[in-house]
């Protein structure tokens, strides 16, 4: 039987601190609006950067000193200072805490802890753990976890404003049936309909295939306003950083094109004066960087998916294809001129969305996607690439030389590149 929820994380989005004569129902939204914006006083008296919330106090700790609760205070934070932050989220899981210290790990990043502290006595509130990743600007991005130490109230309540004013929300989420992931998440679409929820991106991440989770995200973000986008089962920190970097440079060329700069994220953090051997070793062990068309690939793995997709179009009837992310939609690889690569890469990306949607409405299990439309006169294939759940084979056959069957034969032959690779 599939793990129960982790009652924990049920409801986490959903309690505030309740005011005198309001109903708890009614407290998020009080505790968000102007009314109840009561204000974190940091320490004045000690100096600080202005640009960062509260003030460091050696080694990876940061202290904030409030005079209200921890989530009103934070909010306040960011109202002020407006950072660009990725949270991380669990439903149903534990396992944002995991994929923080494992990327951190994986790329020489020390984890910080911000300590909300109670503004004369020093209490400590709340604290929240984040990495601090180098950006091509000079300023790190922020990724939280929500899995905030501290009282009840003060766990669910930094939860949703990190959320609700995060860039980039992720929720890793666990083996769930389908009524109780459908429970899990109704609590955080109640918070973004109810408002304020300045987050207009949310990326879910299955621990396990759970074939309710397309038609679940889709409800999430109907009429909403918020992008909802899932990805294939993530096992690994480094499955999960791929799809997080790849969503994050796709926000990044997205609003370059409306005038406003993200921070783009670097391919790995600078390894100086760590000596040869640590460089090695932070090359080695790191996830997947953005270097090929925006995207959240490697350069040694760009190369390898570059020859598969040269491979592909020599094939009999073959006149286009292109490998492209799950999470970003964004090519990787393209060849053949019967279509540019970011048409193959937009339509296959719907096509594996309303296939996974289907999917999910009609109760099957996901897995890896291995599919064939015959039009009129063309062949269409959508196929996950080997050993890269994060990509997707988009291929265009003239139906007039091609014989599915065989090419489809053939495409197979082709994983032994990846596995000639990984050996």
């Amino acid at each position: 039987m599939p793990p129960a929820p982790t009652p924990a994380f049920e409801s986490t989005l959903t309690t505030q601190p309740t005011p005198m004569g309001q109903s708890p129902s009614a407290a998020p939204a009080a505790a968000a609006g102007a009314g109840e914006r009561r204000v974190a006083r940091a320490d004045e008296s000690s100096a600080g950067d202005s640009s960062d919330i509260g003030r460091a106090s050696g080694g990876v700790e940061r202290e904030l000193f409030v005079s209200c609760d921890p989530a009103p205070a934070l909010l306040q934070q960011f109202d002020h200072l407006q950072p660009e932050f990725i949270a991380v989220h669990d439903i149903g899981a534990h396992s944002s805490r995991a994929l923080l210290a494992g990327v951190a790990a994986a790329l020489r990043i020390p984890v910080g802890k911000l300590l909300i502290r109670r503004q004369g006595y020093g209490t400590t509130l709340a604290a929240l753990e984040f990495v601090d990743f180098p950006t091509t600007r000079g300023v790190p991005l922020r990724m939280y976890c929500t899995e905030a130490e501290g009282d009840v109230v003060s766990r669910q309540g930094l939860a949703r404003v990190l959320l609700a004013y995060s860039r980039l929300g992720v929720l890793m989420v666990g083996d769930l049936p389908a009524p109780d992931l459908a429970a899990a998440l109704m609590p955080l679409r109640d918070d973004i309909v109810k408002g304020p929820w300045p987050n207009r991106e949310l990326l879910l991440l299955p621990r396990a295939a759970t074939a309710a989770l397309a038609s679940q995200a889709s409800a999430l973000g109907r009429g909403t306003g918020v992008t909802v986008r899932t990805t294939p089962a993530v096992s690994r920190p480094a499955d999960a950083w791929t799809f997080i970097t790849g969503t994050w440079s796709r926000l990044c060329a997205q609003l370059a094109a409306s005038g406003k700069m993200l921070p783009a994220l670097t391919a790995a953090p600078a390894t100086a004066d760590r000596g040869a051997d640590a460089a090695s070793a932070a090359k080695a062990s790191a996830p997947p960087a953005a270097v090929a068309r925006d995207a959240g690939v490697a350069a040694p793995t760009a190369a390898l998916i570059a020859r598969y997709v040269e491979q592909l179009h020599t094939l009999n009837g073959m006149r286009a294809c292109c490998v492209f992310e799950v999470a970003g939609g964004h090519a990787i690889a393209h060849a053949g001129d019967s279509a540019d690569p970011a048409s193959l890469a937009a339509e296959g990306s719907a096509l594996q969305n309303s296939i996974a949607g289907s999917s999910g409405r009609l109760g099957f299990a996901g897995g890896v996607l291995d599919a064939s439309i015959t039009l009129e006169t063309h062949h269409l294939i959508l196929r996950s690439v080997p050993r890269h759940p994060e990509l997707t084979l988009h291929a265009v056959l003239d139906k007039r030389d091609a014989n599915l069957t065989l090419a489809r034969l053939q495409i197979q032959r082709l994983d032994e590149l990846f596995e000639q690779r990984s050996s």
